[in-house]
């Protein structure tokens, strides 16, 4: 078991959410960002940077990936790579992504990707509050009290 971290957009607050959980169940985290970035002194903590460029550090988590694992991404497509190699995701908000809802997200992304290359924006998302904060928290308690029991 295994946490792979999409770091490259993912919010300091949940980077040490993280840290902390690796700590309190010797859990292996793994960011992955095409820059450095600052970690806790942990064996149970480390960064992988990977090489500048489109896809690139979620292409490489998607590599590594294996079933059992957890995923911490916003990214769609990411996603649903990291659920069809049988591992768990679950993005910085707190939202589970599975079976049964990556279809629909896939399709609401591409049907907004199109609607941004018409010229028409939406802004981005609002910034991350306190409940996004506690929903990540117990998602990810979750995903590690089943870990634990195998």
């Amino acid at each position: 078991m295994a946490i792979w971290v999409d770091a490259d957009a993912c919010p300091r607050v949940i980077r040490d959410i993280l840290y902390r959980a690796a700590e309190r169940c010797a859990v292996q985290v793994t960011l992955v960002a095409n820059q450095a970035i600052d970690i806790p002194r942990s064996r149970h903590v480390c960064m992988l940077k990977v090489a500048s460029g489109f896809d690139v550090a979620d292409n490489e988590i998607a590599r590594r990936v294996e079933p059992g694992d957890l995923v911490i991404t916003a990214d769609i497509p990411l996603a649903a790579e990291a659920i069809e190699k049988q591992a768990e995701v679950l993005s910085p908000r707190g939202e589970r992504f599975n079976p049964g809802n990556i279809r629909e997200r896939l399709v609401m992304r591409d049907f907004m990707d199109t609607m941004r290359a018409s010229g028409l924006t939406s802004g981005g998302p609002p910034p991350l509050s306190a409940t996004d904060r506690q929903a990540f928290a117990n998602g990810l308690d979750s995903y590690l009290a089943r870990a634990a029991r195998g």
